[in-house]
């Protein structure tokens, strides 16, 4: 790859949702400024929508759809059309795309750099999901924390740590903190945490007691997606339809958005365990993680013992403000003091050095025919490879049928697209004025 300095980096993002979209787009934002960014969408059952791309806000210079054969087949064609590879996939995801790759790219001296990493807080499947992105060549950490755990599960395993690299969320950001009417709280929203319709209810009842409580405060719940859109995790029983059981208040209502702005308004930020905590604690927002449920690890709150931040809705409703602990929120990446934009010079850094060199290592994950003979090939075979990392033939068709069908498919995918973008961009708008009157 030619030196950075004689022509604009070239990064292409490959997303299977709209989560790890915002943070496979930002993180190449971040790690080159001034470079090309083309988006890949995996065609999936998270494939975002046109809102949901819209809300992340992260323009591209282009964007398409792809199946994952597809990737691999462009990426066989043309190794060298990209500087750097993103991939912002759930593990498994990564792991077959490494494979594919590897298959592809055999024999070859000149490839793209393979980043990838965490779109959050790492609080479950810690070994499993590090295993699975082993074989890029750079393993983004979002703390200090992080980065030490993930090369000792490496080192633990036999397997080379030299890919984690220290960075930070790469969508951290914004103004600080500062007081305004009138006081909002936000209740950040988890599309499967908690589960259950108990406990769902249970806090959208919290929300709206404590909105009657504090008739002077807005209660603003921040929603990840509509019913029926689907993001990183599945969201069996979106609040929206829970809302209408519970009867909201004028002082409590839904929004959707893009976190960054709602943090814009926000004096004091409510959550089980999302990482919008780490964003408002990165511009010194009031956080709170609630308690009320337990601090378990199936809901990801326990990541917070230490971090001042536990509390629960009666300490809330009593005008409790948790105060953060320095020292553990230095360790989770939340550069609060100002070093932020220094937290990805480590990867830049990386990634050059990386370029400069006369050729990259065959891609080689942990995960092989010898390391895991049981594990493996099922797990490719999810993603329509072969256990050598080829692509699985689809199952033939008569041409005729195929004609046809590939002309269907374009016209009704066109067709909904379409329908989505009137009612989004037309419809609703609409009704909300009609709303209001």
């Amino acid at each position: 790859m030619p030196e950075s300095n004689e022509r604009t980096q070239r990064v292409a993002v490959l997303a299977d949702s709209d989560t790890r979209w915002k943070w496979g787009a930002l993180t190449a934002h971040r790690i080159a400024p001034d470079g090309r960014l083309d988006g890949l969408l995996l065609r999936g059952r998270a494939t975002p929508t046109a809102r949901q791309l819209e809300e992340v806000g992260v323009q591209a210079d282009s964007l398409r759809e792809l199946t994952s054969a597809e990737f691999l087949s462009d990426m066989e064609r043309d190794p060298e059309q990209y500087d750097v590879v993103v991939l912002a996939l759930v593990g498994g995801g990564v792991q077959a795309m490494l494979h594919g790759l590897a298959k592809v790219w055999q024999g070859r001296r000149r490839r793209p750099v393979l980043v990838t990493g965490y779109v959050g807080v790492v609080y479950e499947k810690l070994a499993d999901g590090l295993l699975l992105r082993h074989g890029a060549d750079i393993v983004l950490a979002n703390s200090r924390q992080d980065a030490e755990r993930f090369r000792a599960v490496y080192e633990g395993v036999g397997a080379d740590s030299s890919s984690v690299v220290e960075a930070a969320l790469p969508f951290l950001g914004g103004a600080d903190h500062q007081d305004h009417e009138p006081y909002t709280v936000t209740f950040a929203v988890q599309p499967s945490v908690p589960k259950t319709r108990t406990d769902r209810l249970y806090l959208l009842n919290r929300m709206a007691d404590h909105a009657r409580m504090h008739p002077d405060r807005e209660v603003l719940i921040k929603l990840r997606s509509l019913p029926g859109e689907h993001t990183t995790h599945v969201e069996n029983l979106p609040y929206q339809r829970l809302a209408d059981d519970v009867g909201l208040p004028d002082n409590c209502r839904l929004v959707y958005g893009n976190m960054g702005e709602v943090l814009d308004r926000t004096s004091l930020l409510v959550t089980v365990s999302s990482t919008a905590a780490l964003e408002s604690l990165h511009r010194r927002i009031p956080t709170a993680i609630l308690t009320d449920l337990g601090v378990r690890e199936r809901l990801g709150n326990h990541h917070f013992i230490g971090s001042g931040c536990l509390a629960s809705w009666d300490q809330l409703d009593q005008g409790h403000i948790p105060e953060p602990d320095p020292d553990w929120v230095a360790v989770q990446g939340v550069a609060a003091d100002g070093e932020y934009e220094s937290c990805f010079d480590a990867a830049r850094k990386r990634i050059a050095e990386l370029g400069e060199a006369p050729e990259l290592p065959p891609v080689a994950p942990y995960y092989n025919q010898v390391t895991a003979p049981g594990y493996l090939p099922p797990l490719l075979a999810r993603h329509r490879l072969a256990p050598d990392g080829t692509p699985l033939p689809e199952a033939p068709e008569p041409v005729a049928a195929r004609g046809i069908r590939h002309t269907m498919r374009k016209v009704t995918r066109g067709a909904a697209r379409g329908a989505y973008r009137y009612g989004a961009q037309r419809v609703a708008p609409a009704l909300r004025r009609l709303g209001k009157l």
